[in-house]
């Protein structure tokens, strides 16, 4: 195992993290119902939430360079 594998592992580890802290935008029983809940359709994000979306973006961006450049360290075989 590489350094890039272990980074890799790092930042899913935190990716899949900050996805479950995120707050649901929808309703759970419009997903079975099947109608579309326009109640926070123009909700604008506050506080934690902002820093929330913007650490999610930081650590997809990395987990797709991670991704490439581990890919690049693969032994051949």
């Amino acid at each position: 195992m590489t350094v890039w594998d272990i980074l890799l592992i790092i930042v899913s580890c935190l990716l899949i993290t900050i996805i479950v802290l995120q707050e649901s935008k929808e309703d759970a029983t419009s997903a079975f119902t099947g109608e579309k809940s326009e109640l926070f359709a123009n909700r604008k994000e506050r506080g934690i939430e902002v820093w929330i979306s913007w650490i999610t973006t930081g650590l997809s961006v990395a987990f797709f360079v991670l991704a490439i450049v581990a890919q690049f360290f693969v032994d051949r075989i």
